[in-house]
């Protein structure tokens, strides 16, 4: 967002006490009519000083609705977005920022409005019990900001959240998969953890991923299977404590950790031989 939207907050704090008095908390429409576009702009963003933050996006969507085709009103409408967003409003937030790309897909601000819109979703993400639709919605939205916007500083911070949003989904699947190792539903485990392997496994989980495989390969007595993923995970993690978990596992029943067989993870070591693969 530009300085000069945000920094006259500032100057918002010292805005004329009677207007703040006229207006009161949630002025009837009727008081705000007799007030200039910039009047209103500016009540909005005392309010912000406040940290009343519906009330700013009150006045902020007023400024749209009684001056739409003003300057102030374009400003306002980025500056609802933002209001809506810090008062954890964030369905109207959404709604707002969408609002302003839709209208300024050309403005100087829409790489913000692209901002807000993917902290809506992103901030929504707490832990990885909940439903992840929200977060393949961060994920999309955050891209838009990295490929559009690339020299911008919420490139630069969309692509932390990115990672911080793709690590998340790679730790459901993971919860998943060990919620049905624990119940000895080998296969859909597998399923889950072969997914945090092809999609994910650029996160933390992946080591812990190949582990897994191996308790369930071997379970399913599947010992081609266990072997190779006891051998990537030596290759590339040989000192966490997932590969002496694995070692142990293998060489407890005569067996080692290496590639063998046709199977997914074979492919999947011989392209991590040749540098392809992490």
């Amino acid at each position: 967002m530009r300085t000069g939207s945000y920094g006259s907050l500032k100057l918002a704090a010292a805005f004329s006490l009677a207007f703040v008095t006229a207006c009161g908390d949630y002025a009837p429409e009727r008081d705000l009519e007799g007030y200039s576009a910039e009047e209103i702009y500016k009540r909005a963003e005392y309010e912000i000083t406040t940290k009343d933050f519906d009330t700013a996006a009150h006045y902020f969507g007023e400024v749209e609705r009684l001056y739409p085709y003003s300057s102030w009103s374009k400003r306002a409408l980025i500056m609802e977005a933002f209001s809506f967003h810090r008062g954890r409003d964030y369905e109207q937030a959404r709604l707002a920022a969408q609002r302003f790309i839709d209208f300024y897909p050309a403005d100087e601000d829409a790489a913000y409005a692209h901002y807000l819109l993917a902290l809506s979703y992103y901030d929504q993400i707490d832990d990885v019990g909940r439903d992840q639709g929200l977060t393949f919605q961060a994920l999309q939205a955050l891209r838009v900001v990295i490929e559009q916007y690339p020299e911008t500083e919420y490139a630069r911070s969309a692509v932390l959240k990115f990672d911080l949003a793709f690590d998340h989904l790679a730790a459901k699947e993971m919860e998943i998969g060990r919620y049905y190792l624990k119940r000895k539903h080998y296969a859909s485990s597998v399923n889950r953890f072969r997914v945090v392997i092809e999609q994910f496994q650029t996160t933390q989980h992946t080591a812990e991923a190949l582990h897994r495989l191996v308790e369930a390969y071997l379970a399913l007595g599947l010992t081609d299977e266990a072997q190779t993923a006891g051998a990537i995970l030596g290759h590339n993690f040989q000192s966490t404590e997932w590969y002496q978990d694995s070692y142990a596992l293998l060489t407890g029943q005569g067996l080692e950790a290496k590639s063998l067989g046709n199977n997914w993870l074979s492919a999947v070591y011989r392209q991590m031989v040749r540098g392809e693969w992490l």
